[in-house]
């Protein structure tokens, strides 16, 4: 937003000639109460503060959303997962009906979540729009100021200087945010000082009568005037609130209050000061709007402030870069992007990440629109619709956090959208009226990413989905008795799948390929739950799968979606391992208190007696019992047990005088020292034959395709493969 001064008035006027002052005073008035309300009123105030938990964009909202209502199309939610301390879910009370109904209707109807769903993936892939064209805009407005400086310095040379700058900006991306971004803060600081002062300079010098902008009836005698020219101007005009949704989208790295002190008392104020010493230097020279910015600077002035120009669009396009990254990182974790690798480039910082491949596919797709279009104003054509669809699906889903979580009252929700997407949609008719003059751009690239992580999601659903369908029942498990009709041979066994219940039915596949199997079997779903972060003491969550002698467990590892996951398999089998003696300690402890109180009072032992044995066998319970330790249950447990142990018999022993608990805790230790195999699924994933052609084309060679060239499960886990078997799985859907 701060480099939007470089092109917004040189764009407005390239649609508006300047014929009087009404023309000047009406474009600013436009510019100054559009970027009050949008950025300022909107995104600072009201948008900043539907935050997930510290974190912004369309898939924090969406996040959000599913926290409180089932909205996931992929139906592996627990009501363990509530008990996250960041989950921080407070369903709407029965006395707001209003809130109740939004949340059942959206629960009971499949097209509503895909809608929602939809909606959000638009939105990202407005922002991966974004990610081209605010480099490719930022970079040759500002290099454009040379033209009128360097005599012969002509298009083409602006455009070999921005694509060169291009090329150096997406190389450095590898070394992190951090290393690249020392300079920001003093650069940044400089800009807008720089901004305000000169801006302040041409106001007193030129004309300070422009003050009248402050009318807001200039913008009515604008459209009186112009008609038809000044709606299209509105397409320039969008340009100065270019950013606001990087800002919301980039909030993981800042807090809501200093970005809306820095905002209010810094970056409002310059950017007005700026616009308005434009604006009186117009009214002076008219002819100048074509490069307005840079013939408004003082002579003794310009190269300095080419050069802050210069870094502050590197800094921008730095910034929408990073958003990229993030929206990506999101997506993937919630099952919406194919995988692809991530490089976390900070050990301190866990948001600063770097993904290869996003990178150099908007590295080149940056070098192919400045070389095509080879102006500012046909790539300002295509920023605006990018800039506006993001915001009317910000505005869309923000106004369903009001009505869903916020409980607003019913007036002021309705009067957000009607006010800021009445706006939105005034905008957004404005740019789709330059569709032909480069406004197609970010259409198909929006289509693009939005038709892969569609694709992407579609078949992740029906593949876990036939996954559910397929697995093993339990009553063959126990016809197969403890050994499962094979050879147990000391060791740990991790079965990698995504089930969150059940047996999945690649385990019988190793069973009938393998001539024998580990002693202790442990199912592991990596599970992504819809808040950023899952503290390490909360993230795991562990089961009995069958009855105790069957040594079989599940361990379901829950990541938020700005987790990272980069720890080795050492590390990883050394946590699994300790959660995995304090469950069966926590076990022992709780079977021992539930036989105490049931020899106390025989009378309730229908009611409060539980046969854990029994209980294990059933696929239907929840894990209930964090690996590492939840304080709260354990809190809860302690106090129980220090206010029953006087009256406890002698049957409720302390875990180190527990038989069966040593007799499995020796025999976890042994298959311990045999180590680790890890059991992956080389899964490939078709169509049933009677589905019909588009669901066939779709999963077959689309879904096919992406699966084929995302990153592999082995690749993810920094695992040595000689520890690794692999089985191939034909998954019909």
């Amino acid at each position: 937003m701060g480099t939007s001064p470089l092109y917004v008035f040189s764009d407005v006027f390239s649609k508006v000639q300047i014929e009087s002052d009404v023309d000047i005073l009406g474009a600013l008035s436009l510019v100054m109460y559009t970027i009050a309300l949008i950025p300022l009123i909107k995104y600072v105030f009201v948008v900043l503060k539907a935050n997930d938990n510290g974190e912004g964009g369309t898939f924090a909202l969406y996040s959000l959303i599913c926290r409180y209502a089932k909205v996931n199309m992929l139906p592996n939610r627990q009501p363990a997962d509530e008990q996250i301390s960041s989950f921080k879910l407070k369903l709407p009370t029965p006395e707001l009906e209003r809130a109740l109904n939004i949340k059942e209707t959206l629960e009971r109807r499949s097209s509503l979540k895909t809608l929602l769903l939809l909606l959000v993936l638009m939105g990202t892939s407005m922002v991966i729009g974004d990610g081209i064209l605010t480099p490719a805009i930022s970079v040759m407005s500002a290099v454009s100021g040379l033209q009128g400086e360097i005599k012969g310095f002509d298009t083409t040379a602006v455009v070999v200087v921005s694509i060169i700058i291009l090329v150096v900006l997406f190389t450095i991306q590898r070394f992190g945010t951090g290393k690249v971004g020392f300079m920001f803060a003093p650069a940044l600081a400089l800009w807008f000082f720089s901004l305000g002062s000169i801006g302040i300079h041409n106001l007193v010098k030129h004309d300070i009568t422009v003050v009248k902008a402050f009318n807001p009836a200039y913008i009515y005698y604008f459209f009186k005037k112009n008609s038809r020219d000044a709606w299209s101007a509105l397409g320039g005009c969008v340009l100065c609130i270019t950013g606001a949704e990087a800002m919301f989208a980039d909030l993981g790295h800042f807090s809501v209050r200093a970005i809306q002190i820095a905002f209010t008392f810094v970056v409002f104020p310059c950017l007005l000061f700026a616009y308005m010493g434009q604006a009186a230097y117009l009214m002076k020279y008219p002819d100048s709007s074509g490069r307005i910015f840079y013939d408004s600077v003082p002579d003794s002035l310009f190269w300095p402030v080419f050069m802050i120009a210069t870094i502050a669009a590197m800094i921008a396009s730095q910034a929408m870069i990073s958003a990229t990254f993030s929206c990506v990182k999101q997506a993937m974790a919630l099952g919406c992007f194919p995988r692809l690798k991530i490089i976390h480039t900070s050990r301190r910082l866990m948001g600063q990440i770097y993904i290869p491949v996003i990178n150099w596919f908007l590295m080149i797709m940056c070098v192919v629109v400045v070389s095509i279009f080879r102006s500012t104003t046909d790539i300002a054509n295509a920023y605006g619709i990018a800039e506006v669809g993001v915001m009317l699906v910000t505005t869309s889903l923000v106004t369903l956090v009001m009505l869903l979580i916020w409980r607003t009252n019913l007036f002021i929700a309705l009067c957000f959208p009607l006010v800021f997407g009445s706006i939105e949609l005034i905008y957004f008719s404005a740019v789709l009226s330059k569709v032909l003059e480069g406004g197609w751009l970010p259409l198909v690239f929006a289509t693009l990413f939005l038709t892969v992580m569609y694709i992407w999601n579609y078949g992740s659903v029906l593949k876990y989905q036939s996954e559910v369908r397929e697995k093993i029942s339990m009553d063959i498990m126990l016809e197969l008795g403890s050994t499962l009709g094979t050879v147990r041979i000391p060791g740990i066994g991790l079965v990698y799948n995504e089930l969150v219940h059940g047996i999945p039915s690649i385990f019988g596949q190793f069973l009938l390929s393998l001539p024998a199997i580990h002693s202790t079997i442990v199912f592991v779903c990596i599970k992504y739950v819809p808040v950023p972060v899952v503290p390490q003491e909360e993230r795991f969550l562990f089961r009995r799968v069958c009855p105790k002698d069957y040594h079989m467990f599940r361990c379901i590892a829950r990541y938020g979606y700005k987790d990272i996951r980069k720890e080795d398999h050492h590390a990883f089998e050394q946590l699994l391992v300790q959660s995995l003696e304090n469950f069966l300690r926590k076990e022992a402890q709780d079977i021992a208190l539930e036989s105490g109180l049931h020899e106390m009072d025989l009378d309730s032992v229908s009611s409060s007696s539980r046969d854990y044995g029994t209980r294990d066998v059933h696929d239907d319970e929840e894990l209930k019992i964090p690996l590492m330790h939840d304080r709260r249950s354990e809190e809860a447990g302690t106090s129980v047990l220090e206010d029953a142990s006087p009256e406890l018999p002698s049957s409720v022993m302390s875990s180190d005088e527990d038989p069966s608990l040593e007799y499995e805790l020796s025999a976890l230790r042994e298959a311990i020292d045999s180590g680790f195999t890890y059991f992956l699924a080389h899964g490939d994933v078709r169509a049933k034959k009677n589905s019909f052609f588009l669901k066939k084309l779709v999963i077959n060679y689309l879904y096919a395709f992406l699966r084929r060239n995302c990153r592999v499960g082995a690749a993810n886990m920094s695992v040595p493969h000689m520890n690794i078997l692999q089985v191939g799985m034909t998954y019909m859907v």
